[in-house]
């Protein structure tokens, strides 16, 4: 039998040629999601669970909205015209895998958030994702963001951590990386803990801790749960 680094599926480039052109990353990265819940849930004690949410091109329904502004129900009542309209940038893609405690009806514990390419495109774009997950760190909620991205430059660890904190971070760096972010009070002091991987291709993934609020911690493999996905999609190794 061959020994265990032999046999790894090595982390590879899904965004650009041979690979980009044989197989569909946003099919790849769904079923990545799935595998990644499959996994947490054999892992999860009892009274938690996890679910694949994965989304794309999503768009705000405008004219539901349209349509609630003739929808009064109260008579004799009408809401007022806006002071201000302005616009804002909405998260467009969305593949994660959200863990919840089931005690008192589902509460969102933890969340495993996988970068997509609208994710790092425009300024507007990182800023909906960097303000989405800095809302679950403000909440308690553990979180572990992987981004394996490679047709886009942008270090949404960096933004995120610049959200969050009161000071500039250092910055870090990475293209590529995977973190696991721990939010917790110390004494009078919220706290937040990081464990940074960076990531490259042709390199194993590693395994990350995830921290579920008023639970315990699980490891999210991210290098078994790669490679069964590789295999289930028969992912050719190098993209060949």
């Amino acid at each position: 039998m061959l020994p265990r680094e032999s046999r790894l599926m090595p982390l590879q480039d899904h965004f650009h040629a041979p690979l980009s052109v044989r197989r569909h990353w946003h099919a790849f990265h769904t079923s990545w999601a799935t595998y990644l819940s499959s996994d947490l849930n054999g892992r999860l004690p009892p009274g938690f669970f996890a679910e694949a949410n994965v989304q794309f091109g999503i768009e705000i329904d405008v004219a539901a909205f349209e349509e609630g502004e003739t929808g009064n129900l109260t008579p004799g009542w009408a809401p007022p015209t806006p002071a201000v309209s302005v616009t804002f940038a909405a998260t467009t893609d969305v593949v994660e895998v959200l863990v919840y405690g089931a005690q008192g009806g589902p509460t969102l514990a933890g969340a495993v958030e996988l970068v997509s390419p609208a994710n790092k495109d425009r300024a507007a774009q990182r800023d909906a994702f960097v303000s989405k997950c800095a809302t679950y760190l403000q909440q308690g909620v553990g979180l572990v963001v992987v981004d394996v991205v490679t047709d886009r430059k942008a270090d949404l660890h960096d933004e995120l951590l610049a959200r969050v904190q009161a000071l500039p971070p250092t910055p870090w760096g990475a293209d590529l990386c995977a973190v696991a972010y721990r939010p917790v009070r110390r004494g009078e002091q919220p706290t937040l803990d990081l464990w940074p991987e960076a990531l490259g291709v042709g390199r194993p993934l590693p395994t990350l801790p995830l921290w579920l609020r008023g639970g315990p911690c699980v490891p999210v493999d991210l290098e078994a749960t790669y490679e069964r996905t590789s295999q289930e999609q028969r992912v050719p190794r190098n993209g060949a």
